[in-house]
């Protein structure tokens, strides 16, 4: 580069230029003066007027040195308002100051590819194009402004400054309008500029921001911006943005926030934005009217807090947060409702898989650490649920599948999946109560006996079961005996009259339904006491009795499952 610019400050001569056009008389006189050049009044010409045209091989000459008695000024080459013909080369060139080109029309592309400059300004300017990869600049690149009919090429390229092209407007059949992937440099700033075309970062870092706010950016393909494996130091902004196409900042690191308030992401049918393996240190918004018109993949992403709202989230089947992990909710929703709604947004099935545990494992661990621990549960809740129900579709064999609709089922009813073990004791006092009910009624029709063989053989037992009017044989040899029953009276209403029962327990329907629910406890009940299978109460006390004999062992054991977490789905 430096035996080019030499080669050519020892070739090149004022001389050569001669005659000088009007225009570059004008530049000329004015070299050492160090203010701006303004040809004409200053505005961006709209045709070669023949005052205002200037050179780009004078404009060479001048920008690596001149000649003695023609050097530019120490603040570099200003020139505002010209025409300027052929091609601007300056490849390799290292060019030790300014180069300040402002409301200029270039008639074809400047090419600065692997140059060393100072700073560029190109604002205002009209020009075809941008040819600067590997550019090496002290300072930034300045198209503010600017009326671009080609891509700004500058990958690779290493800037001290800025590359600031707010307010410009940057066209391109196909492609990227600016090219930018692996760019070093401080801010990236594209405050309501317009591309047609995309914006390409891929592999670029910024020390301090990517601004944005207010730009509008159009692909000629389905990609917007490439941002893939950027790292910022700052923000990037997006704020009231729009972008039609992918939003792609694929395992990117932002030391900031990643601001998308009001901004309006549209690729229907396809991803809209994609933060899957990006670290944002900082907050992520979606909010402020802002809108998502197809998917946003928040894969893997850790984020610091998440600002949203309802009415910026996606679509159903256009939300992706397999893995992603955040902090807390700010100025958002934060209710199991809302928050469900937001998860049931995600279609696994869309992305050739069954169920994401992980986002709702997040979500209940974000509501609890914020203090919401019943929506936390709420969540995980409706996880299990979910799990459960895909394990099912995932079975092949018919009979297991109804195995698990079973098991699933009865872990619903009663444990809420092992997430409210407390529910079983509710099925327990439940259960209790029924049992109150139905052995109470069962021992006012009688339909209960002693549970002790010696009482059942006895003679006043027996004999309880025979009528006054009626005999009964007993002992040995056999005699007749009067029975002990009034008329229509019961054989354990007849038994309680006897001398022989007062020392017998009494029995309670209260305790008896809790000893017969509980394996763990013995009140003595179940012991001295046992329905009557006999008649139609004693038939159905009896059934109950077994039916609440198993339901207590389950009950039980499943009360310290749920308790101990066995049964909670991994």
């Amino acid at each position: 580069m430096a035996e080019r610019a030499q080669w050519t400050l020892a070739t090149a001569r004022l001389a050569d230029f001669q005659p000088l056009l009007p225009a570059e008389e004008e530049v000329v006189a004015r070299l050492l003066s160090g203010t701006y050049d303004r040809l004409g009044d200053g505005s961006r010409p709209t045709a070669p007027d023949p005052s205002r045209v200037v050179r780009a091989a004078f404009l060479r000459f001048l920008m690596l040195g001149g000649e003695p008695g023609c050097r530019p000024h120490e603040k570099g080459i200003r020139i505002t308002g010209a025409w300027i013909v052929d091609t601007l080369d300056l490849e390799a060139c290292h060019v030790f100051r300014d180069i300040g080109l402002i409301d200029c029309h270039f008639e074809a592309t400047p090419i600065l590819r692997a140059a060393i400059i100072n700073r560029l300004f190109l604002d205002g300017s009209s020009l075809p194009g941008l040819e600067a990869e590997r550019l090496e600049a002290r300072g930034g690149v300045y198209l503010r402004g600017a009326q671009v009919n080609g891509e700004i090429a500058i990958g690779q390229s290493r800037l001290g400054g800025n590359l600031e092209c707010d307010g410009a407007t940057i066209r391109v059949a196909g492609g990227h309008a600016i090219d930018a992937n692996a760019i070093e440099l401080r801010n990236l700033l594209l405050r309501g500029a317009t591309l047609r075309g995309g914006l390409a970062i891929a592999g670029a870092r910024i020390s301090a921001d990517l601004d944005a706010a207010g730009a509008r950016i159009e692909s000629t393909d389905s990609l917007a911006v490439d941002g893939t494996e950027v790292e910022i130091g700052g923000s990037v902004v997006l704020r009231k943005a729009s972008a039609e196409g992918e939003v792609r900042l694929v395992a990117s690191v932002i030391g900031g926030d990643l601001d998308a308030s009001g901004a309006t992401l549209t690729h229907p049918g396809a991803m809209a934005l994609d933060i899957s393996r990006c670290a944002i240190k900082g907050a992520f918004f979606l909010r402020g009217e802002a809108s998502v018109t197809g998917a946003l993949s928040m894969t893997g992403a850790s984020i610091g807090t998440i600002h949203d709202e309802v009415a910026s989230w996606p679509g159903q089947g256009d939300l992706l947060l397999n893995r992603c992990r955040y902090g807390a909710f700010i100025a958002a929703p934060v209710d199991a409702a809302s928050r469900l709604d937001w998860l049931s947004r995600q279609a696994p099935e869309r992305w050739g898989e069954d169920f994401w545990p992980q986002p709702y494992e997040q979500l209940a661990a974000v509501f609890r650490e914020m203090g919401h621990g019943e929506d936390a549960r709420a969540v995980l809740i409706v996880k299990e649920r979910l799990q459960r129900r895909a394990r099912r579709a995932r079975a092949k064999n018919p009979l297991w599948r109804a195995a698990l609709t079973v098991a699933d089922g009865f872990l619903a009813a009663t444990l809420v999946y092992g997430r409210q073990p407390l529910l079983a004791f509710v099925w327990l006092i439940l259960f209790w109560l029924v049992g109150v009910g139905i052995f109470g009624m069962a021992e006012r029709a009688g339909a209960f006996k002693p549970n002790s063989a010696v009482v059942l053989r006895s003679p006043e037992w027996t004999l309880c079961g025979v009528e006054r009017t009626q005999q009964r044989l007993l002992g040995a040899p056999p005699q007749a005996v009067d029975g002990r029953a009034a008329p229509g009276q019961t054989q354990l209403a007849c038994y309680r009259e006897q001398g022989e029962a007062s020392s017998y327990p009494e029995f309670n329907p209260w305790f008896y339904s809790l000893d017969t629910l509980l394996p763990v406890l013995d009140l003595g009940q179940k012991s001295f006491w046992r329905p009557n299978p006999i008649g139609r109460h004693g038939r159905v006390a009896i059934s109950y009795f077994y039916l609440q004999a198993i339901v207590g062992w389950a009950l039980s054991l499943l009360a310290v499952a749920g308790f101990s977490g066995l049964v909670k789905s991994p």
